[in-house]
């Protein structure tokens, strides 16, 4: 990715959505040769995220609190607590497929219109759930958490996760609201890890850490993981959990 050939763009700077003191501005990955699955690989070593098709960068003029999470999935080992979330959820069953389907909409809307009331994607609507979690960029997978109740399966979670050259990207979780004690989002993490190791994929991406941010700052618990800095990927390697 060092051909400097390669068109970026660069958006004009806005009110952050994570951090209300703070303006933000991205760089895009705007060329054509950068719209697949290897180049999106590359770009994601990089830094680089995607929403929908467009493929981006945090480049804040005063700010470089976004950073991205990468987890060592063929080394990581669950911390105590990670632990008992696999054991608490153990009668879940795991499901996967390869397309975003229609019965997956309710469960988004319902979970964007309980949760993110102070979101730029609420209220959600199926236009909006289809662009952001579809993609041409990149091979897709969604893993179904399920749940039998009086005999009858109930789809209760979803995870979009992007399948890249070396590694899993978890794009986004939703799940059912009467399940938000079973911490389903934490459970989701561990199964993408696992069907990492299940491919010998070294690397779980979880988008950008965000300190100050208190819905995006969940992401240095799973260890050993890197965090890139400063064009580089500094490992981390210390569990206290």
């Amino acid at each position: 990715m060092n051909d400097t050939s390669f068109k970026v763009g660069i958006t004009q700077t806005f009110a952050c959505s994570y951090l209300p003191d703070e303006e933000e501005r991205l760089l895009i990955a705007v060329d054509e040769r950068l719209q697949n699955q290897h180049s999106y690989s590359l770009l994601m070593a990089e830094g680089f995220r995607r929403s929908g098709d467009q493929t981006y960068r945090p480049h804040c003029p005063q700010c470089n609190a976004c950073q991205s999470v990468r987890i060592l999935a063929d080394r990581f080992t669950p911390s105590k607590s990670q632990k008992k979330s696999l054991k608490r959820n153990a009668e879940f069953t795991i499901k996967y497929s390869k397309q975003l389907k229609d019965n997956y909409y309710p469960l988004y809307e319902q979970y964007i219109n309980t949760y993110h009331q102070d979101g730029s994607m609420y209220p959600a609507n199926y236009k909006q759930f289809e662009s952001f979690l579809s993609s041409k960029l990149t091979k897709q997978l969604f893993i179904e958490t399920w749940h039998k109740v009086n005999g009858e399966d109930k789809l209760i979670c979803v995870a979009v996760t992007d399948i890249l050259d070396n590694a899993l990207s978890a794009v986004y979780t939703f799940y059912h609201t009467d399940y938000r004690a079973a911490g389903l989002g934490v459970f989701s993490i561990l199964t993408q890890l696992n069907y990492c190791k299940d491919l010998n994929l070294p690397f779980l991406y979880l988008g950008y850490q965000i300190d100050n941010c208190q819905k995006m700052n969940y992401k240095t618990r799973y260890f050993p993981y890197e965090k890139y800095q400063s064009a580089h990927w500094l490992l981390i390697e210390k569990n206290t959990k």
